[in-house]
């Protein structure tokens, strides 16, 4: 049985996220951190951690974190807000101890559908296959790194 609670994410404004619980309980979903209108640049990074603490409160500690590691962006904004995301969470990580490891975004999509190269649809009909009710392809994504990280990281 399961001892580990794992938090995995897909980092973004629209940031995916699944949890697996000590029970073996898997809990999934989608946190939006679009800027809000007379905010300033840095306030969705706090609202990001705060949320990560309210997180790991809710799950009463979290002992590992898995992330999707993207090497390309089509848009200059997408890679500047990825890259303040990943920041903020790694020293979010660093600070309360807990290791963290990013997985390419390749080796996610073909562990889920056999293609390293599959849409956003493939994954969500994927994550379906498996039970969970998804909502949209980040919930989807978060999903799938937790199932390979079950699979393949002795979690």
């Amino acid at each position: 049985m399961n001892t580990m609670t794992i938090l995995v994410l897909d980092l973004g404004t629209t940031t995916g996220w699944a949890l697996l619980g000590r029970d073996g309980s898997i809990t999934s979903g989608s946190e939006s951190f679009k800027p809000q209108r007379f905010e300033g640049g840095g306030m969705r990074y706090l609202r990001f951690k705060r949320w990560l603490t309210e997180v790991k409160q809710a799950a009463g500690d979290i002992d590992a974190v898995y992330f999707e590691e993207v090497r390309r962006h089509v848009g200059v904004d997408a890679a500047h807000a990825y890259g303040g995301f990943m920041a903020h969470l790694t020293a979010w990580c660093e600070h309360h101890q807990i290791p963290y490891q990013g997985v390419p975004v390749g080796t996610i999509k073909k562990h889920a559908t056999g293609k390293g190269n599959a849409s956003k649809d493939e994954m969500i009909t994927a994550m379906q296959a498996n039970g969970h009710p998804v909502t949209d392809d980040n919930e989807a994504d978060a999903l799938a790194i937790l199932h390979w990280a079950i699979e393949t990281q002795e979690v």
